[in-house]
């Protein structure tokens, strides 16, 4: 035997060493794929310090150009100017993303509110058409069960003979009347049943706003950003807000020291026309309107008016009258308002 065995070997110990070989296979290749794992996060986060390096480079040169400008006595007073400017700009960015975040959850409150009005009242009508049927059903078993007290009163008082040739009618409309009353009191308890459930129904889900809702929200959003154009009351330094909030500094140069002196001077009083600014909503409607008139959009599912349709700004004063200009508030993007409106 103990030839035999040293000829072919042990089995069980070849079946330790298969299922050891098999083991440390598995681990290899877990191995492996962790190690590719790590590779591939490795380069990753490489990739993720080369992007944060150049944006750090590219933040440093504007901060070196910056330093530049200020350095010279003829471009600081111009940067100083610039940044006003965008100040500007950035406020009335702020001005009309505020006012249509206040305008859309004010739709969507109206909307939802609407919409849980007309729920409520569906279910307090279909409530009152249960509530009138369980009344006729409490009405039925009250009549049936007088008929039925009166046909086993009458039954009582038979007397012999009558109640031998009668007994079987009498108790077969008794039959009758206990079958029809125990149908009435089942379909009494069902429309109970179903008068509770109605009262434990949930309301329905919050929906987003309709196309037409949009479309309304965004000729109102529209409409305050020609008001925030129009407040400025000068055109030209619109022209140079919206250009500074766009361009660097050092794009341009403002003039000499006077000249920018007198852009401060008209920055200052538009701020102040602008935050004193008040109770206009009647004419924000009415422009609103105005713009809605001529909108046109490019689908049925659209709910961005095309630019140019609505590339009219109205000026309405106080007395009525309408003057309209030529001014892509869509088009050319005024404060941002490509990224406010309802989509």
């Amino acid at each position: 035997m103990s030839s035999l065995t040293a000829l072919f070997g042990n089995s069980a110990d070849k079946s330790s060493d298969d299922e050891k070989l098999m083991n440390l296979y598995w681990k290899r290749n877990e191995l492996k794929k962790e190690f590719a794992m790590l590779r591939n996060e490795k380069y990753r986060l490489q990739d993720q310090v080369k992007h944060h390096q150049g944006a750090i480079a590219r933040i440093q040169q504007k901060l070196d150009h910056l330093e530049e400008l200020l350095i010279d006595p003829e471009w600081a007073r111009s940067a100083l100017v610039h940044y006003q400017l965008r100040g500007m700009n950035q406020r009335c960015q702020r001005k009309l993303a505020r006012f249509a975040e206040q305008l859309k959850q004010q739709r969507e409150q109206k909307q939802q509110s609407e919409r849980l009005a007309d729920w409520q009242q569906g279910l307090a009508r279909e409530s009152k058409v249960i509530e009138s049927q369980i009344f006729e059903r409490h009405d039925a078993i009250l009549e049936l069960e007088d008929q039925l007290k009166a046909q086993n009163r009458c039954l009582e008082e038979m007397g012999g003979v009558t109640r031998l040739f009668k007994r079987r009618a009498i108790n077969a409309a008794i039959d009758e009347l206990t079958h029809r009353l125990h149908a009435e009191e089942a379909e009494q308890e069902a429309l109970k049943a179903k008068l509770t459930e109605i009262s434990k129904r949930e309301p329905p889900e919050t929906a987003g706003l309709d196309i037409a809702t949009k479309r309304s929200i965004n000729f109102t959003i529209i409409a305050f950003a020609q008001q925030l154009y129009i407040l400025f009351g000068d055109d030209e330094l619109v022209s140079l807000v919206k250009e500074a909030g766009e361009k660097s500094a050092g794009a341009f140069r403002y003039g000499n020291d006077v000249e920018c002196e007198e852009i401060l001077k008209r920055i200052r009083t538009s701020t102040d026309a602008m935050e004193k600014a008040s109770d206009f909503a009647d004419v924000l409607q009415q422009r609103a309107k105005l713009i809605a008139d001529k909108a046109t959009f490019r689908t049925d599912n659209d709910a961005v008016p095309v630019a140019g349709t609505v590339a009219t700004l109205y000026r309405i004063d106080s007395s009525g009258l309408i003057r309209e200009s030529d001014t892509r508030i869509l088009g050319d993007n005024y404060w941002g308002i490509a990224a406010v409106l309802s989509r």
